[in-house]
């Protein structure tokens, strides 16, 4: 079975600098940070200062593994406990949900839902709800 690893300290460290980015990103550019929003602008950008500050947020969140790299001396330990093919599957199922939800648990969950947006608070049930259920039938149903 999976086990969860329980990191309150270390969660709500990243859930602030998360927020704070959100709320600098929408006060210095005007702008949601939800996360796919960002990289579907940077494929095709509408001109090159588009492009920058979405590169610019890009390279920020690949930054964080760097980083740990740099302080501690070793990159962050990343366990993977299914296939390629479950993956592959589960960002093909994301990718669908993503396009039909008119956005991401980024953009939804954490912007959406500050500026009090019935979708996105609509969403971001729907994402949990989906979650709980998903995480139950695996550990309790198929036992995984």
């Amino acid at each position: 079975m999976i086990e969860t690893a329980f990191t309150p300290l270390q969660s709500l460290g990243g859930g602030a600098l998360i927020g704070l980015a959100a709320v600098l990103l929408m006060a210095m550019m005007g702008r949601i940070m939800g996360a796919t929003g960002i990289l579907a602008g940077i494929l095709q950008p509408a001109n090159l200062s588009d492009w920058s500050w979405r590169a610019a947020v890009l390279l920020g969140m690949l930054s964080g593994p760097i980083a740990v790299l740099f302080v501690t001396g070793q990159l962050p330990a990343v366990q993977v406990p299914v296939s390629t093919t479950m993956l592959v599957l589960g960002g093909f199922l994301v990718g669908i949900g993503v396009t039909f939800g008119a956005g991401c648990t980024s953009g939804h969950g954490v912007c959406g839902v500050a500026r009090l947006s019935p979708r996105s608070i609509a969403a971001t049930l729907t994402f949990m709800l989906t979650t709980a259920l998903t995480v139950y039938v695996v550990r309790h149903v198929i036992g995984v």
